[in-house]
């Protein structure tokens, strides 16, 4: 990708839309006002054209007409498989080693407990202060479970935008069961050196579990390649799979005849359909499916992966970067006379495919910037809003109007009237 200077003003985003080969790809998605900028698409992804399309079939003609023979004749009952393949082709994995379904809590679960059972003689999980809370709550939930006999380490951030990866290096021992992190991080986006930390976490013994959330479909990964052990992640950010769309973890295939699920469900079975009273792990990844999978929504997932696969990884990260990259030149040169600032990293080998900027009114600005300038993105405390890219549909106009936006906000008091944040009581 070639370095570019950028510049401020509409111009010139027109420029790179003008030259941005993704482009046509904004026409694939549902966008029911023009006016409104989205930039939240790291927490819930536009609708895919064709996912309504292919809902309409689900509905009236699969479900409708064939009825319970959909299991066999539509293809329900390989879809798990099926689309976990496609997601393995955005993680660097073969096939055979992700699967859709359930929640990304629940994938969690099932790795972390995995993992621990792996490495019954060691007591501690490495994590840090960045993580997504719903993965500390799992670990903390799988502890327990364990008798509390284990301890989580967090590894602090000295700036509040990255982790120190000597002091993961430090963190990890002989005593450690699982090193696990949201790569990238869902504040500041800042991406790890996964295959480093991976290396070490085996070298010291350990199991590694990275919540890749926000990287699928945005960031290069390289599962097998990296040698990772496990992994999970929600498919209703960069995906677009929609609300609440089935999740999907990852197996190493090296670890398959290894490692159980704690949860036994009918589709863990090597024969479901037998219907023994006695379980019988399935091989391979499929041990990690747990109940019926939810059709409809695994079915709108697929369009997307579609599109995505079609556009191509290489393309989508050269353009988040320049996308990324962008926000940071409008921040500085737009926005720091304003009392803003990045909250993110400037190196875009560090930084996922969303900038935090930061102010010290951010909240009552986020709060103005959604009523009253119909631009949609997210509030994280103490004092940053997340300007989510997806480089399938965003726009560089969007960015700058965006900014532009933010600007109006503080220059014409906006944000006065609103309420300063506090945290909510228990």
């Amino acid at each position: 990708m070639k370095k570019i200077t950028f510049q401020p003003g509409r111009e010139f985003a027109l420029q790179l839309d003008a030259e941005d080969e993704l482009a046509s790809y904004r026409d694939a998605f549902v966008i029911a006002e023009p006016d409104v900028i989205y930039l939240d698409g790291n927490s819930l992804g536009r609708l895919p054209k064709r996912t309504v399309e292919r809902m309409q079939t689900v509905i009236s003609q699969e479900w409708g007409q064939k009825l319970i023979l959909g299991w066999r004749e539509a293809g329900w009952l390989d879809a798990p498989k099926r689309l976990g393949d496609k997601i393995g082709r955005l993680l660097g994995a073969v096939p055979g080693q992700i699967v859709a379904i359930d929640s990304t809590s629940v994938n969690l679960f099932k790795c972390t407990m995995a993992a621990l059972i792996l490495r019954p003689d060691r007591t501690r999980i490495v994590s840090d202060v960045f993580n997504f809370p719903t993965d500390v709550y799992v670990f903390q939930g799988c502890m327990r479970l364990f008798g509390n006999r284990h301890t989580l380490h967090l590894v602090p951030s000295s700036d509040g935008i990255t982790i120190d990866q000597q002091m993961v290096f430090d963190a990890i021992d002989e005593r450690i069961a699982l090193v696990s992190f949201s790569h990238p991080a869902f504040k500041s986006c800042f991406a790890y050196d996964v295959e480093a930390i991976t290396r070490r976490a085996h070298e010291a013994g350990a199991l590694v579990l990275w919540d890749l959330s926000h990287a699928v479909g945005a960031v290069p990964v390289e599962l097998d390649l990296w040698g990772v052990d496990f992994a999970a992640g929600c498919s209703y950010k960069y995906l677009n799979g929609g609300p609440g769309a089935p999740a999907w973890l990852y197996v190493r295939k090296g670890l398959h005849d290894k490692v159980l699920s704690p949860i036994w469900g009918w589709f863990t079975h090597r024969a479901p359909f037998l219907f023994d009273l006695e379980y019988d792990p399935a091989e391979g990844i499929s041990r990690f499916l747990c109940g019926t999978p939810p059709m409809l929504s695994m079915s709108a997932l697929e369009p997307s992966l579609d599109l995505l696969l079609e556009a191509g990884l290489p393309r989508l990260r050269a353009k988040s970067v320049r996308q990324t990259s962008y926000v940071v030149y409008l921040i500085d040169k737009v926005l720091a006379p304003l009392g803003f600032w990045v909250g993110s990293p400037r190196d875009p080998a560090r930084r996922g495919a969303h900038v935090l900027v930061c102010h010290s009114a951010a909240y009552r600005i986020n709060c103005a910037l959604v009523e009253e300038l119909s631009a949609v993105a997210d509030f994280r405390p103490p004092n940053g809003i997340r300007l989510g890219l997806s480089p399938l549909y965003t726009s560089f106009e969007e960015i700058w109007e965006a900014v532009d936006r933010l600007r109006r906000v503080v220059v014409e008091e906006r944000y006065v009237k609103y309420p300063v944040y506090s945290q909510p009581a228990n």
